[in-house]
C-alpha cells in the first residue's frame, strides 16, 4: 500500500509514467528529479503519512524502494 501511494506521488511530482517508477528506479538518475523535486516529494511525504524526515535520511534514498522502505520503518515505529 505505501508503494502505490509513495509511486503515485513520485510519478505526479516528477511527471514522468506511472510504469516507470518501480522500487528499483533512483530518483535522480532515472527519474530526472532535482534536489527542488526531492525536497517538495519530502514534504509530501512528511503531510501525507504525518511524519517527519530526518535530514540525515534523505541522502540515503537513492531509489523509490528507499523511500518507500523508510516510510514503511518510521510509520510501524
Amino acid at each position: 500500500m505505501v508503494f502505490e501511494t509513495v509511486s503515485n506521488m513520485i510519478a505526479k511530482q516528477l511527471k514522468v509514467d506511472l510504469s516507470r517508477v518501480v522500487p528499483e528506479a533512483k530518483l535522480v538518475e532515472d527519474l530526472g528529479a532535482d534536489s527542488a523535486n526531492i525536497m517538495v516529494l519530502i514534504m509530501d511525504l512528511e503531510d501525507e503519512y504525518d511524519m517527519q524526515v530526518d535530514d540525515s535520511a534523505i541522502t540515503e534514498l537513492h531509489t523509490v524502494g528507499d523511500v518507500v522502505s523508510y516510510i514503511e520503518e518510521l510509520t510501524q515505529a
